[in-house]
């Protein structure tokens, strides 16, 4: 049945209005329910450091992660931000035939668009149905791709195997944050870049990340993503291999039809939202809702109902020394 039909029972107990409605018939208009110990990192605070008790378990946190990111269909997310894949490729500049590395690829923004720009790309992520959506993507456009399942922290390619190693939205999500910034470092040449999209703290989604850990508190000792989006951090973990390192505060504008909209079809369809409305009560749910819409209303410019939130993020590339 097409939530558009009736009043959706979130919206409705918020408070929100049901004037506009979303048209995703695949949407589940169900309050959901499970646990919160699926949910993925992404709502510290980008200055909190590790626990003292000692170092978290990392292979717990991403066996978590992975549940996570393969719930909901984050492809229909990503294929939303194929601009940035784009832009990303135009500023590394790709020669033809340059190995490209995409990690954490997810349905494969970047790897589509250095494929498109004649480059030998292997496209790797640790979420099965990620790489599958992907290699459809690459085939109905008849791009040449390898796909590989690997794991960010610990990739299955030797030191220098690539020209130009890169991220859209994704390796940013790594709990092991310094280890997986190294694997970066360690399978790009000398001479290669190193090249990123990562959200900012101060923007839309580093907002959004923050709402979510203020209902549901992530693994004790992960720092938040939105660590990657800063300069400070960036610096500390690429100049000590680094020829040069470039940082561009962007922007990518979320075009949805309502803020409604916008909320339902991330609560259904992207993992770590849709994982944190599961983790919380009837209750907690309206008050995530509630909060998700304050901040969508904080950035969206539109006036006529439908929402345009501009959300900063950083496009990093490093050259390798």
């Amino acid at each position: 049945m097409s939530i558009g039909s009736f009043t959706h029972p979130i919206r409705m107990l918020a408070g929100i209005s049901n004037s506009t409605k979303p048209k995703e018939s695949e949407m589940s208009t169900n309050v959901l329910t499970s646990s919160s110990s699926d949910l993925p990192a992404t709502g510290t605070s980008v200055d909190a450091p590790a626990l003292e008790a000692g170092t978290p378990d990392f292979s717990a946190i991403k066996s978590k992660q992975n549940a996570a990111w393969s719930s909901g269909d984050y492809a229909k997310i990503g294929v939303t931000l194929q601009i940035v894949g784009e832009e990303l490729a135009e500023a590394v500049n790709p020669v033809p035939g340059s190995r490209v590395l995409d990690v954490a690829a997810g349905n494969g923004n970047a790897t589509l668009a250095f494929a498109r720009r004649w480059c030998d790309v292997t496209s790797t992520d640790y979420v099965q149905s990620l790489l599958d959506g992907g290699r459809r993507r690459a085939e109905a456009e008849r791009l040449e791709v390898a796909f590989q399942t690997a794991d960010a922290e610990d990739l299955p390619f030797a030191d220098g195997s690539f020209d130009n190693v890169v991220s859209t939205f994704g390796v940013m999500f790594t709990p092991n944050q310094k280890q997986s910034a190294a694997e970066m470092i360690r399978t790009c040449r000398s001479g290669g870049k190193i090249a990123m999209a990562n959200w900012t703290p101060e923007g839309f989604i580093g907002t959004l990340f923050k709402t979510l850990g203020k209902r549901v508190p992530p693994p004790a000792g992960v720092s938040s993503p939105a660590l990657w989006g800063t300069g400070d951090w960036i610096e500390e973990q690429f100049s000590p291999d680094a020829l040069d390192i470039t940082m561009k505060l962007k922007s990518f504008n979320f075009r949805y039809r309502s803020p409604e909209h916008f909320i339902e079809f991330f609560r259904v369809f992207y993992g770590p939202v849709r994982k944190a409305f599961m983790a919380l009560d009837k209750g907690g749910q309206i008050a995530l809702y509630n909060d998700i819409y304050a901040a969508v209303d904080r950035f969206n410019q539109a006036t006529d109902g439908s929402m345009i939130v501009p959300s900063e993020y950083a496009e990093v590339i490093v050259t390798r020394r």
